[in-house]
């Protein structure tokens, strides 16, 4: 039995930020109101959906849309994913239900993917997790799903369920996941994880406990009680299931490839709360790879495209999956309904039929009647139907959108109870806005909404409505009655009143423009999570309405309103040319770099501060620092002037710091002040070409860490980047002179002159055309080459070695032990310029390291072991070696993480490395 609880959010976020957000438009409930939950992400999709994107894809067009919107019209079938991460997900399953069964289709992700790879850019952490929800959201297009995200963090790899529990917070994970349900309301929970050891490691076993346990939770009244104030009710799913296990089960038990262990054999059913040593079996099988014809390719087929553009972490291993046969199986751990062990699919003894919503409320004894009338001019629509005259389904369709908006309007005057009357009025707002979204592609309904890309809190936005009807019928029978542009914080702005019809207006367009005041208080459109530091495993939330919202909702949406036959009609979508229009600041203000390392004895260090004009006038003012006490900047303050929008101006500080103390952390500020102004904070648009753009906010702060840190006078060190990182702004703090050299460089042999090379992380993968007997020639002829961590195939140093397993150490706090040096550049690489201790990997963040190496040959020295808890002791985190007059090393540990951090001991290590070429 699920026991009542009560939750409350982080109260890190300021009443007065709060206040803000409430006062431009996102506001709770006022006290004692009675509410229709407020929802403006429109989560519970009861409303009509504005197109993001500047172009739909063509299977969301024209009749092969309406194909399969009727689809959709004639039945209620619901259902929900939870999965942990971004490309979790089965799209094959997805796809299949929603676009070939007309099924109601989201997905909760609990995570964004913070903590994973990018392949595409230098955006990490918070910024990763922005990049990797628009690209979640670009696939989803595909999918046909509907989008939620969770409030915990990708804090890195979690090997078991129990530690990403433990920093997550079972309640908040429930949380999420309660207050999904009842929004979405779906018959059908599911998870590509079963909540064991063969999921893979923690967070996945954390989303499939959450898939089984949501079954009970979501229903309950007494479970997080306050979501019940705020205005939800409960739900209760009628089956919930999870995928077959695709992990090895043999003989000698479950494989973890988490910790690359066998383990005995047994699965947990948290609904039932019972143990098995049984592998769970298939009681529906989805056929992924059949055939669709209106998609041109099997279901699994046409989600691995959109797959293939979460590119951050696939990079060019699009997984996309051959025609013909692709069964997937799913095992029941739930039901409320009878169902035979062997299903033809998840809805199996649940009435998905029209008529089925009539049975929310038995008392009503209107509703068989009306549902069936409802149920007929769907019929009618379908009947109707032709690939070249889709118009012909609009008269029924349009009959259809009158008899359910009616039929609103009378239960929601009708006496029933609140319960039902809430369960129906959900089912039948959906329907309304299938009705909306099959007439729109019916008629061949089309519209744009140009505007700028940013506006500032104080001016006017100008927005260009066109609509265009493709069909004899919408440019003959179509009255277009105006547009509107609905804004984020409050008003609504009307056109003029247009009421066109016939003689072929919307064949040539019908337009108008739209003038948007946005008010001088107006918050900046930012994403609505953030988290106080890294090592925060979950995202406080701004507004508690936008919980599980994928993004802040866009500012201005602009929406065209037709009558077709009598019935309304919307065409909405974000306003904006090639991405949604945004609120920003006026002025913008950051500092950098973020971290800067700081080696004791150093007298001075230089920050910049950028200040970037955003506004249509020009930006006069001057930017200062905020010092500990005692530190003085070199100028006091600078002034800048910007003509133009989108102008940056950047002032340089000489920072002399006072009192340094080894380990201890300082924080600088940057203000601009303008016009009496005062600006701390600046955003920068995160992402990459093809990819939604979104602005990621930062204030104007920067970590000064004061660390004992020596490095051999005079080095010139190369580094080829991997997969994107920021080491090469940690070596020029601590002194070395670093130049960013490509693959064509190393191809060439342009290496002379470097004390030492440097790969970053995966650069193998990054860079497979890498030239890697050209490295080892160099380090032979005495150079330092440094590989940091890699995954998967990668050349072999001077000497064979292995990456097995390529095993991953995630206990950040894991002990390191450091082993007697048995050779000479051992002895080195751990005693010079700096003498490292086992200090020297406190306060380390995410993890240790990835990628440690399996075997090696005997001339390979390691210098340290190292191990999570259960796990073998890994000695492969470090390894060097002498070659020809040079030295090879291989470094696993995270240094790529801990750098930008500004972890003291990582700096330690690092300069030792780089130092080998020298001599004591």
């Amino acid at each position: 039995m699920v026991t009542a609880r009560s939750f409350s959010l982080p109260s890190a976020i300021s009443l007065r930020r709060y206040v803000a957000l409430a006062l431009v438009g996102l506001a709770l409930p006022a006290p004692g109101q009675s509410p229709a939950f407020p929802d403006p992400a429109n989560l519970t999709v009861e409303k009509v959906r504005a197109q993001a994107f500047a172009e739909a894809l063509p299977q969301d067009e024209g009749a092969v849309a309406l194909a399969q919107m009727l689809k959709k019209l004639n039945t209620r079938a619901s259902l929900m994913m939870i999965v942990a991460h971004p490309d979790d997900e089965d799209g094959g399953m997805l796809t299949y239900e929603s676009r070939g069964q007309g099924a109601r289709v989201a997905m909760l992700t609990l995570n964004r993917g913070e903590g994973g790879q990018n392949l595409m850019s230098a955006d990490f952490d918070g910024a990763l997790g922005v990049v990797r929800t628009e690209e979640l959201l670009a696939a989803d297009r595909y999918m046909g799903v509907d989008q939620m995200f969770g409030t915990v963090v990708d804090f890195g790899f979690s090997k078991t369920r129990e530690e990403a529990l433990a920093k997550w917070g079972h309640d908040r994970v429930l949380y999420d996941a309660v207050r999904a349900v009842r929004l979405y309301r779906p018959l059908v929970v599911a998870s590509v994880f079963v909540g064991g050891v063969t999921d893979g490691h923690g967070h996945h076993q954390v989303s499939g406990e959450m898939a089984q346990e949501v079954f009970e939770a979501a229903g309950d009244p007494k479970v997080f009680p306050d979501q019940i104030a705020q205005g939800l009710q409960p739900w209760t799913p009628l089956k919930v299931y999870a995928r077959v296990p695709f992990a090895k089960v043999t003989k000698d038990g479950m494989y973890d490839y988490a910790t690359n262990k066998y383990l005995p054999t047994r699965f947990y059913n948290y609904v039932t709360k019972t143990w098995s040593t049984e592998v769970p079996k298939a009681n529906v099988v989805v056929p992924e790879g059949e055939y669709s014809k209106l998609l041109g390719m099997s279901y699994v087929q046409f989600a691995r495209k959109g797959l293939a553009l979460q590119k951050t972490q696939i990079g060019s291993g699009v997984r996309l999956a051959p025609a013909g046969k692709y069964d997937v199986g799913y095992t029941r751990y739930g039901s409320r309904v009878p169902a035979p062990e062997q299903e033809t699919g998840f809805f199996d003894g649940v009435d998905v039929t029209l008529a089925g919503i009539a049975a929310l409320a038995p008392d009503a004894g209107f509703l068989p009647a009306e549902m069936a009338r409802i149920q007929g001019l769907v019929t009618e629509a379908t009947g109707a139907f032709s690939m070249e005259a889709p118009e012909r389904s609009a008269p029924a369709l349009a009959e259809g959108l009158k008899a359910v908006n009616a039929l609103i309007a009378k239960v929601a005057a009708s006496g029933i109870g609140a319960r039902e009357k809430t369960d129906v009025l959900h089912e039948l707002e959906v329907k309304r806005v299938q009705f909306n979204d099959a007439l729109v592609a019916a008629l061949g309904l089309r519209m744009t909404a140009d505007a700028e890309a940013t506006v500032v809190p104080g001016q006017t936005l100008s927005v260009r409505l066109k609509a265009v009807g493709g069909t004899a019928e919408a440019r003959e029978k179509a009255v277009v009655e105006g547009g509107t542009v609905t804004t984020v914080f409050g008003p609504s702005f009307v056109g003029k009143k247009i009421e066109k019809a016939g003689s072929g207006v919307l064949g040539a367009g019908v337009e108008q423009t739209i003038e948007v005041p946005v008010p001088a208080a107006t918050e900046a459109t930012r994403p609505y999570f953030r988290r106080a530091g890294l090592e925060q495993a979950y995202y406080e939330v701004a507004n508690p309405v936008l919980r599980d919202a994928a993004v802040t909702p866009y500012p201005f949406v602009a929406a065209i309103h037709l009558r077709y036959d009598g019935a309304p009609v919307e065409v909405k979508m974000a306003a904006g040319d090639r991405h949604p229009a945004m609120v920003v600041p006026a002025v913008s203000v950051g500092l950098s770099p973020e971290v800067t390392m700081v080696p004791l004895g150093e007298k001075t260090l230089t920050v910049t501060a950028t200040v970037r004009n955003d506004q249509k006038a020009a930006a006069q003012g001057r930017v200062r620092l905020e010092l500990p006490a005692g530190w003085k900047a070199m100028p006091e303050s600078g002034a800048f002037t910007l003509k133009q929008q989108g102008a940056e101006a950047q002032v340089a500080f000489t920072v002399a710091p006072a009192g340094l103390a080894a380990g201890r952390e300082y924080e600088l500020a940057a203000v601009a002040e303008v016009g009496g102004k005062q600006y701390r904070e600046g955003f920068r648009e995160v992402g990459y070409p093809g990819l939604t753009p979104t602005n990621f906010y930062r204030e104007a702060t920067g970590r000064v860490v004061a660390g004992d840190v020596k490095v051999a006078p005079g080095l010139k060190v190369a580094y080829l980047p991997g997969t994107g990182d920021a080491v090469v702004v940690s070596l020029e703090q601590m002194g070395v002179k670093a130049t960013t050299v490509t693959v064509a460089d190393v191809a060439a042999g342009r290496l002379a002159g470097f004390d030492a090379v440097v790969l970053g992380g995966r650069a193998y993968a990054a860079h497979p055309e890498l030239a890697n007997a050209k490295l080892l020639e160099y380090a032979a002829a005495g150079g330092v080459v440094i590989v940091q961590y890699n995954t998967g195939e990668m050349p072999a140093g001077p000497y064979p070695m292995s990456l097995g397993n390529s095993e991953k150490v995630v206990e950040e706090g894991a002990r390191v032990e450091l082993l007697a040096a048995r050779t000479e550049v051992g002895a080195q690489a751990l005693s010079w310029p700096n003498r490292i201790a086992p200090q020297d990997f406190d306060g380390w963040v995410e993890e240790r390291g990835h990628g440690f190496m399996g075997t090696w040959d005997p001339r390979y020295e390691a210098l340290t072991e190292v191990h999570d808890p259960g796990q073998d002791p890994q000695r492969g985190g470090l390894l060097v070696a002498r070659t020809g007059k040079g030295t090879y090393v291989y470094v696993a540990y995270a240094l790529y993480r801990q750098l930008p951090e500004g972890v003291p001991g990582a700096y330690r290590l690092f300069a030792n490395l780089l130092s080998l070429g020298r001599r004591p």
